[in-house]
């Protein structure tokens, strides 16, 4: 009785870090913030993660699509991000975790929108 108690809260420990554990962020540089401005593009609302392509003025003028991932749906709902929160067209802020490489990539932090309120995305 007692080892199959111990297999039992065993699997349950190992299912339930598994679940949690999902991926790394580790392709992002974490130790500072890009700040962003520019139009959204477009807006992919789909698990596990939602994506928002952001327009931004180039070094030298010239556009660049920026790619940010951000958090998932249910975790956008509980910081009371909805899909009305943002739409393709509008000018937005963003402080952003950009990828290790140096590409137009990042982990979405905070995202000021045309209400002017800065709301968590991650």
């Amino acid at each position: 009785m007692l080892f199959r108690a111990l297999v039992f809260a065993t699997a349950v420990f190992v299912l339930g870090t598994a679940a949690r554990g999902h991926h790394s962020h580790a392709n992002y540089d974490m130790t500072r913030y890009t700040h962003l401005e520019g139009r959204v593009q477009d807006i992919l609302w789909i698990n596990p993660h939602i994506w928002i392509f952001v327009e931004v003025a180039g070094d030298g003028g010239e556009p660049v699509q920026w790619s940010l991932e951000t958090a998932t749906p249910g975790q956008l709902a509980r910081n009371g991000v909805t899909r009305d929160t943002v739409h393709v067209g509008d000018t937005v802020s963003v402080r952003c975790h950009q990828l290790q490489d140096g590409s137009s990539g990042c982990l979405l932090g905070y995202l000021t929108g045309r209400d002017g309120v800065e709301r968590l995305w991650d």
